[in-house]
């Protein structure tokens, strides 16, 4: 296992892997209500069961090279994560996304986590375009994807069904050349 310092804060990112699910289904109950409103993360891990099934789904990604799933943790405690839901190392595009718990929030963690993430994707493994996708009613989310210094490409209007709600998707990325140019 690995370990990646996020800071001086002690923050760190970690793989999130199936033997972890009890501590991930405590992760959840505490973050579900930040995270339900906009992506059914959440909602997929209600129990052991489930738990261990989503993280075994994205276990099974990464054998195939096709996702992965990361934890951060903040003081020894599981705080949130970043993930890659979809990487298609054969077109080099790919797709990050986050979640966090309340307890966690106004740190920057999603945010230094994601540049961890990306600098992989682009640097190691030759990515070409890193995409997010977030509602645009989710302005945290949004931002997050401003301050990586993405590009807002566009937004798919009513794209999403979610909850009984249509949301819109906010569309942003950035090119491999733009990241290298704007980490110097």
């Amino acid at each position: 296992m690995f370990t990646v310092s996020l800071g001086d804060d002690g923050a760190e990112l970690r793989p999130l892997e199936p033997w972890q699910a009890e501590e991930f289904l405590a992760h959840m109950d505490r973050a579900r209500a930040l995270v339900d409103p906009w992506i059914p993360f959440a909602a997929a891990a209600t129990d052991l069961t489930s738990a261990r099934a989503l993280l075994q789904r994205y276990a099974d990604k990464q054998a195939a090279d096709t996702g992965r799933l990361y934890g951060i943790w903040l003081d020894g405690t599981l705080v949130g994560g970043v993930l890659f839901r979809i990487f298609e190392a054969g077109t080099g595009n790919c797709e990050i996304g986050c979640w966090l718990e309340a307890a966690a929030e106004g740190r920057g963690l999603v945010t230094r986590a994601s540049r961890k993430l990306i600098d992989w994707a682009i640097g190691v493994r030759g990515m070409h375009r890193v995409e997010w996708i977030a509602s645009s009613a989710n302005t945290r989310s949004v931002a997050v994807a401003a301050r990586l210094g993405m590009t807002r490409e566009g937004v798919l209007r009513e794209a999403y069904p979610y909850r009984g709600k249509r949301h819109d998707h906010e569309i942003w990325a950035v090119l491999a050349s733009e990241w290298r140019t704007a980490q110097g």
